[in-house]
């Protein structure tokens, strides 16, 4: 494991969002939704891919608050622009769980 000192961490900007759209990506290489996620005023509505499909249906993901880095520059993937990174983890299985919180907080709260 490789260490980073407090201004590393700093520099990574983490908010929570909700999702307020998903479409299915049947362009995706994996299989994978295509997110619009809702970051608060300042940073809008910004759109992602997530490869989240074995252990979310559509539905559920709808209204879900959600941790997203925000200050990656945008990427291609396939037909859309990915305007952030969902977060999330891995189980023993490959599938992903969604890094979210417990408690509502308005979009945009950055993680401290």
């Amino acid at each position: 494991m490789e260490y980073i000192d407090w201004q590393d961490f700093q520099k990574v900007d983490i908010r929570v969002g909700t999702i307020i759209a998903v479409d299915d990506f049947p362009e995706a290489r994996r299989p994978a939704y295509k997110l619009q996620i809702d970051l608060g005023a300042h940073l809008g509505v910004k759109k992602s891919s997530a490869q989240i499909t074995d252990l979310y249906r559509p539905e559920t993901l709808i209204g879900k608050q959600v941790l997203a880095v925000v200050n990656f520059p945008a990427k291609q993937i396939g037909p859309i622009m990915s305007e952030c990174l969902v977060t999330g983890l891995h189980r023993d299985d490959g599938s992903v769980v969604l890094a979210t919180v417990d408690l509502p907080l308005p979009n945009g709260a950055r993680l401290a």
